[in-house]
């Protein structure tokens, strides 16, 4: 992707992209996927806090720079993630789309009802039932140095 973004953007130009902090402050998954990964080794296949190691402020800087572009900058966008009950956060993970709901939709009832318990045990929850996250995406941006410029 950055690669195609490289070759149409013009000399001069800034390359700008996010990524979720899957490894991190994604809270959302996180929660999911600590307690996946404490439940069930095999749970680790389907975390991209494993498998997208570069969504952390270092990775991503380098991997901007190492594609030509200057002047990189990684700075972080925290949201908030406000579900009204432990039903509102779980039931995303039904769908069966993304890796959270992939996981979740491959184990049996039994074990899915099992991680479904261990998450509400461990979520943040208010006195009335809603729950209260982070969701934290890293936001880069390059220049695509102007070649002209590079001339003294």
């Amino acid at each position: 992707m950055l690669r195609e973004m490289i070759r149409v953007i013009r000399p001069g130009g800034t390359v700008a992209l996010y990524v979720w902090d899957y490894p991190g402050h994604m809270q959302v998954m996180r929660y999911f996927f600590d307690a996946a990964n404490a439940l069930d080794s095999r749970a680790k296949e389907f975390d991209d806090g494993v498998k997208a190691p570069f969504c952390r402020p270092g990775p991503l800087a380098e991997i901007l720079a190492s594609a030509g572009l200057t002047d990189v900058e990684v700075r972080a966008i925290d949201i908030p993630a406000a579900f009204e009950s432990f039903d509102d956060y779980w039931t995303p993970f039904l769908g069966g789309t993304g890796s959270a709901p992939k996981y979740c939709m491959s184990l049996d009832e039994q074990a899915r009802q099992h991680l479904r318990d261990t998450i509400r045990r461990r979520l943040p929850t208010g006195p009335d039932g809603e729950i209260l996250l982070a969701a934290r995406a890293w936001a880069a941006k390059g220049r695509l140095a102007n070649p002209s410029s590079n001339i003294l």
